[in-house]
């Protein structure tokens, strides 16, 4: 059935050239288009939305009036407002926006958008202005309808006509559409992978706005390199240099591109751009590059893609299952090169039993250990913001305490190791981690607040008492910053002390001033925190002893092992996995 009378497509086509005696459009022969004009001072300005699809869009025939004069001071510029809104990555057919920087009022309506947001079901089919208006006065807050209506769109993966026509009701009843609505309908054609209207929607908005903030060239980008267009989300990435440092999405989506399409060396040429600008890559771009350079040859090629597997060990970062198995294909696809890939787990020897390689010892050398314990001091304790939570008293204590006790032979964050398990009291989980570490006569230090010491619910006295038979304890102010005292307690011990603590210390690396420092202090880390493991039964503490072997990426040539995770986590996990990928080469 026709969705245009002939009358009416004769009054729209109409309306149509009008719009292109104010615009030069291209691309539009589809029946949709609105236009309005606005007055500011004595300088008139057109804009003119007309995109290219070859749907036609539901116009109420009475209203043929689509060029309404108003004031500039009687149209509520909301797109003016709401630059600040950056639409993340799509994943999975859905759209999430970031609010950092929006002003309150978009924040407000962003929050009730949040509160409606499931109740809301968009139209199956393209609505007329009567319909759209029925829906509107019967939603709670009219004010935000089109907003929550779009949200529901996206999530529904809504047909685009029906966002057409809904963009069609709001530029006639309201004089304009937004610049936060046409966003949110770019992201539904990306979503989508509607490649003419993703670029219609950039010609409007670059004859529209004089900005388009990152957010939308992040979809437009990431919207063209998906499409047989590829090559205009390069110019795209041009012209945000421009303006802008390009974000990593822009880049990774580039790369991607260029990685289907098999032009490696210019995926590569963007990845080292996107390194010189300290982006940092994801996982998924890097394991894009193990898939599209899979069966090709070249030596610059394995010499890009051993640096980047260098680039996981420099920053111990641990590859998931599906990108270390991208990597093992890889290996084994590489044209005479006989690579054999073996999943696997090291000997508590650090001996790998696929190819009996011994790998790296966890330990520093003694020099390595004396410079690292001296910058830590230097950098982490007197030279950060540790006295404006302890006193410069309260750490000399401590320094004292320390000295007339040493060595330890573990190190244990009482605090943070109290919630290891959430429904037991926390003076108890503490008790069980005492108890097991303190088994073949470790000395144990354990660093409490001065709040454990008052009998509550938590902190049971009879039990504190019984701990302290068992290990010696410093109780710090309850305001304390307790990390610093872990790491110069264990490092003052000795090469041979353990420390224990779920958090993974990263603020601290930080504030050491040198690459080099940095990377000592995490391998000095892998092989000195003892890590939490939950028992089968689930009602005993466990912990995993240190590693004696260092757990990064590692190569001798002819062979490479790789520590893997079974799934995508934080990377900053305390955690060091136990799987191993090892692969050889043949010769």
């Amino acid at each position: 059935m026709a969705l245009f009378s002939q009358t009416s497509q004769q009054g729209f086509q109409a309306l149509l050239w009008k719009c292109r005696m104010f615009w030069p459009v291209s691309r539009c022969q589809q029946l949709f288009a609105v236009s309005f004009s606005i007055l500011s001072r004595e300088k008139v300005s057109y804009f003119s939305f007309v995109t290219s699809s070859s749907t036609a869009l539901p116009v109420d025939p009475k209203g043929t009036d689509v060029f309404p004069r108003k004031k500039r001071s009687e149209i509520d510029y909301e797109e003016e407002k709401s630059w600040d809104e950056e639409p993340k990555e799509i994943s999975e057919g859905k759209l999430y926006l970031s609010s950092a920087g929006a002003p309150k009022k978009w924040l407000m309506s962003q929050v009730m958008s949040r509160q409606y947001y499931t109740e809301v079901q968009p139209p199956e089919k393209p609505l007329q202005a009567e319909e759209w208006n029925r829906l509107k006065e019967s939603f709670r807050s009219p004010k935000i309808f089109e907003t929550v209506m779009f949200n529901s769109m996206i999530r529904c993966n809504s047909p685009i006509d029906v966002a057409k026509s809904l963009l069609t009701h709001v530029a006639k009843s309201d004089g304009d559409v937004t610049y936060s609505l046409l966003v949110k309908y770019l992201a539904l054609c990306v979503q989508q992978g509607q490649t003419s209207e993703i670029r219609d929607v950039y010609d409007i908005m670059k004859r529209r706005f004089k900005v388009i903030e990152s957010g939308a060239y992040n979809l437009l980008i990431r919207g063209l390199s998906n499409s047989d267009q590829w090559r205009m989300a390069l110019t795209l990435l041009e012209e945000v240099k421009k303006i802008m440092i390009p974000s990593r999405t822009n880049y990774e989506s580039c790369i991607k591109a260029a990685g289907r399409h098999q032009e490696m060396n210019l995926a590569f040429e963007l990845y080292h751009e996107m390194l010189a600008k300290d982006l940092v890559p994801t996982l998924d771009v890097l394991q894009a590059f193990f898939d599209f350079s899979r069966g090709m040859k070249g030596a610059e090629l394995q010499k890009e893609l051993f640096g980047m597997l260098l680039h996981l060990r420099e920053n111990q970062i641990y590859p998931h299952k599906a990108f270390m198995r991208s990597i093992k294909l890889w290996f084994e696809s590489i044209p005479g090169g006989n690579w054999r890939g073996h999943l696997t787990n090291i000997k508590d020897s650090g001996q790998c039993p696929v190819c009996n390689h011994q790998l790296e010892d966890s330990d520093l050398t003694e020099e390595e250990y004396n410079n690292l314990r001296e910058k830590l001091v230097r950098d982490v304790i007197h030279g950060t913001d540790l006295f404006r939570k302890t006193s410069p008293q309260e750490f000399q204590a401590f320094q004292t305490f320390v000295e007339k006790r040493l060595p330890f032979d573990i190190v244990i964050d009482g605090l943070n190791v109290s919630h290891i398990k959430p429904r037991k009291m926390l003076c108890e989980n503490l008790f069980d981690a005492v108890n097991c570490l303190a088994k073949e006569n470790a000395r144990l230090l354990v660093l409490g607040r001065k709040h454990m010491l008052t009998n509550s619910s938590n902190w049971k006295r009879e039990i504190m008492k019984e701990m302290q038979n068992k290990a010696d304890f410093f109780f710090a102010e309850n305001i304390s910053e307790d990390d610093a005292f872990l790491l110069y307690a264990t490092l003052q011990s000795g090469k041979h002390c353990k420390f224990v603590t779920r958090d993974f210390l990263r603020d601290h690396k930080a504030c050491l001033s040198d690459s080099l420092t940095r990377h000592l202090f995490r391998k000095w880390q892998r092989g000195h925190q003892i890590v939490f493991a939950s028992s089968v039964e689930g009602k005993h503490i466990r912990f995993l002893p240190a590693l004696c072997y260092d757990c990064v990426v590692q190569t001798t040539g002819d062979t490479w092992h790789i520590p893997y995770k079974d799934t995508l986590e934080e990377k900053y996990s305390y955690r060091v996995p136990r799987k191993w990928l090892c692969i050889q080469q043949k010769r």
